[in-house]
């Protein structure tokens, strides 16, 4: 089996150069150079086996995942992605899954123009932790806190789909490709992201279920949501492997999708809409801020309705 060195030498010598690194992969830190009037975004994200990805996961698909939960992070502030690190704990130095992994994350990188600037391997159990970096303008970043009395609450793509998969996975049944295609390789919301920044009032990327996302936006902003049920945005997919009740809980507090939530002024619907002319990215209107504290969700009758849990923690019982 190859060495620790042997294997960060092979990973520096698939990692894409950016003309801002000035150091990158092989001494004790990178040094990057910041470019003239931006402000620097970071996030960091670490995945486990079992807990963030079925233990059967092919390593392309983890590689990608690892990076696009970051780059989700990203895009929910707004962020254009730039450099990124990657820490890797591995049961033993199996090159052939280092390979497999590095197809994977530097496809997604290269798609975004971010650079590999170092990072870290040790031996353990199977976890991968990135740290991402992007820039924003100056006061430019989205938020959670901006959410205002009145605004609209909108999310990107469709929700639900990574939930289910997860429930396809465990039950050991049929797995529906286009379900567990959006579980291991989640898209980045990057573009969507920067569209937004000059129109949305706060944001949050959907990881851990859209009732507990969006109310971290409603606490961070001293504010209420209401959720409008059958205005949730679904795929085929989904509609056809659950019933309603089952599909309004994995939509409602499944997670993993990494779309984002958002809101805005109700001025700037048509030029929310105009975005999604522009591409082949759908955003849905779902509900408003309202004054108060937490969120709501009211079915097609407008009785409130509660899920069997609002989201995922890490923690829980």
């Amino acid at each position: 089996m190859p060495s620790e060195f042997a294997l960060i030498d092979a990973i520096a010598r698939r990692a894409a150069a950016r003309a801002d690194v000035v150091l990158g992969i092989g001494d004790d830190a990178a040094i990057l150079a910041m470019p003239e009037g931006r402000q620097l975004v970071v996030a960091m994200d670490t995945l486990n086996a079992g807990v963030h990805f079925p233990d059967d996961t092919a390593p392309a698909d983890i590689g990608w995942k690892a990076l696009a939960v970051n780059l989700s992070d990203l895009a929910a502030m707004g962020a254009q992605p730039a450099w990124c690190t990657l820490s890797l704990s591995l049961p033993d130095s199996d090159a052939g899954w280092v390979d497999g992994f590095l197809n994977g994350f530097l496809a997604l990188a290269a798609l975004h123009d971010v650079a590999l600037v170092g990072g870290d391997t040790t031996r353990g159990p199977l976890s991968v932790c990135v740290t991402a970096h992007g820039f924003v303008a100056p006061d430019g970043a989205l938020r959670r806190d901006g959410a205002r009395v009145g605004d609209d609450v909108w999310v990107t793509g469709a929700l639900g789909d990574a939930a289910g998969a997860l429930v396809q996975w465990r039950s050991g049944g049929d797995r529906d490709p286009a379900l567990r295609a959006r579980l291991e390789r989640p898209a980045p919301r990057v573009a969507a992201g920067l569209a937004l920044a000059p129109l949305a009032n706060a944001a949050i990327d959907v990881s851990d279920g859209l009732l507990a996302d969006l109310g971290h936006i409603c606490a961070a902003s001293g504010v209420g949501a209401q959720v409008e049920l059958d205005a949730l945005p679904k795929s085929p997919a989904l509609a056809a492997a659950f019933d309603h009740v089952r599909r309004r809980a994995l939509q409602c507090s499944g997670g993993d999708d990494y779309e984002l939530c958002f809101t805005a002024a109700r001025r700037h619907r048509e030029a929310l809409l105009a975005i999604v002319g522009n591409g082949d990215l759908e955003m849905t209107r779902i509900g408003r801020i309202v004054p108060g504290s937490g969120v709501v969700a009211f079915d097609g009758d407008g009785n409130p309705w509660q899920p069997p849990q609002r989201g995922f923690d890490h923690f829980a019982g």
